[in-house]
């Protein structure tokens, strides 16, 4: 037996309106109530208001969607087909990118039947990175007409983002070189900790060669050479590799960065007066995140001036110490000593070569040649090997026929001069490299040449 109420009217205690069967109008609550329905209900005729509900289970292969419902399409393993529903006026279908991969393996939309996209019945593919898509089919004109279309990729970055310098690639590294001062600018790190640590190559600028009057000059010694290499930034290092050593890593923040490329120091003036002005200059320190590569040694001819610094300077003569290099000390050390000249029948003959990053200066000899600047280091820090930090080479008297001048060592280094008026040849531009010493006499082709500039590489992981 089936029981049936009917009403014309029911009422809430504030007067309003629930049914009211005269007027075909159903009132569900009052202004400001909230309508909830009963878990497992569901709610049919409303309408939409132009939006989808997201299934947030990511598609992965061809699948039909269902109007009404927005769809993540996770194309990384490959392209597949989204199958519109059957045409009716108002549905309204959603597809989202889900792994920013379209632009490698796209999703393909594809009409039911005869229905068209935008005018015609064809499949349309979708290729561009981070894209989303709201179609709504309007008629059998037109079809599925596109409202809505997103080309933005907005994704948190999982690698580091930095600008300064020159910028290059190799694989997944970014390298920036500085050939003079500049600005590190990060603005995001990695989410791995790790790879926030930099490999960098800090090298500074070389000293001065010595004057070659009187006697043959010592060279110049090379810039303090300092290395990091990170392991997940792959290249052959130098052996003087510190990453073991935690304090001379460089873990980034954050932040702008101030970069600090050396110059190199003033080879001596032959035609001074006194030896301060004959004496080689000091280079300069190159510096990055607080970690500081020490000014080359100049090439000395006096005990009144140290020459010591990255890598020492050399002298004229034995009785004149050469300048010690790994000054102030690292571990690893960022350089070697300069090496002292030898004495002539009538005084200063052979000058001593200056230091370079891995090998010490080498003296001058009698008979014999000036002494050879010491080799630099040899990194791929940049993708290519090439040597930075090499000695300068120690002068040779003009009246001696027993060997040549020093020459420069590996990595920069200049070249020491023999004869007078002799030519010796400055350190390599951004090698750090020291200048080469003159030979003997007051001509100006007896100067010492200047130091080369120093340089700094940063190099890691951006992708």
């Amino acid at each position: 037996m089936t029981s049936t109420i009917k009403v014309n009217n029911i009422q809430n205690q504030c007067g309003q309106n629930i049914i009211n069967e005269n007027s075909n109008t159903i009132t569900l609550g009052a202004s400001g109530d909230t309508i909830a329905l009963a878990s497992g209900a569901s709610q049919t005729g409303f309408g939409r208001t132009g939006t989808v509900d997201w299934e947030t289970t990511p598609k992965t292969t061809t699948f039909s969607a269902v109007s009404g419902d927005g769809f993540f399409c996770n194309t990384t393993s490959g392209g597949f087909t989204a199958n519109l529903p059957a045409g009716v006026a108002g549905a309204i279908v959603s597809f989202a990118d889900y792994a920013g991969t379209w632009q490698t393996n796209s999703l393909t939309v594809s009409p039911n039947g005869t229905d068209k996209i935008g005018g015609v019945n064809t499949n349309v593919g979708l290729n561009t990175e981070g894209q989303s898509v709201t179609f709504v089919y309007v008629d059998s004109t037109q079809g599925w007409v596109n409202v809505q279309d997103s080309t933005s990729n907005v994704r948190g970055n999982p690698f580091i983002v930095a600008t300064g310098g020159t910028i290059t690639t190799s694989g997944n590294c970014k390298i920036h070189t500085f050939t003079g001062p500049g600005t590190f600018a990060v603005t995001n790190i990695a989410a791995c900790a790790t790879q926030n640590i930099m490999s960098h190559m800090i090298v500074a600028g070389g000293g001065g060669g010595t004057a070659g009057n009187p006697g043959a000059g010592g060279g110049g010694g090379a810039g303090g050479f300092r290395e990091v290499k990170n392991p997940v930034t792959p290249y052959t290092a130098s052996p003087l590799d510190g990453y073991p050593s935690a304090p001379n890593r460089v873990t980034l923040t954050v932040q702008s960065y101030p970069i600090v490329v050396g110059g190199g120091g003033s080879g001596g003036n032959a035609s001074a007066p006194g030896n301060p002005g004959r004496t080689g200059t000091a280079g300069n320190v190159s510096s990055f995140g607080g970690i500081a590569s020490a000014a080359g040694g100049g090439g000395k001819i006096s005990n009144c001036f140290s020459g010591d610094g990255g890598s020492g300077g050399g002298t004229p003569h034995p009785s004149i110490p050469a300048g010690s290099g790994n000054t102030p000390p690292t571990t690893p050390a960022q350089g070697t000593n300069g090496a002292p000249g030898a004495p002539g029948g009538s005084g200063l003959d052979a000058g001593g070569g200056g230091g370079g990053a891995t090998v010490a200066g080498t003296a001058g000899s009698n008979p014999g040649p000036g002494g050879p600047g010491g080799a630099g280091a040899t990194t791929s820090i940049n993708t290519t090997p090439t040597a930075y930090a090499g000695g300068g080479g120690g002068g040779k008297r003009n009246c001696s026929s027993d060997g040549p001048a020093g020459s420069g060592g590996t990595g920069g280094g200049g070249n020491g001069s023999l004869g007078s008026p002799g030519s010796p040849t400055a350190g390599g531009t951004n090698t750090g490299g020291g200048g080469g010493a003159g030979a003997y006499g007051p001509q100006p082709g007896n100067n010492g040449s200047n130091g080369g500039s120093g340089i700094v590489i940063i190099r890691y992981k951006f992708q």
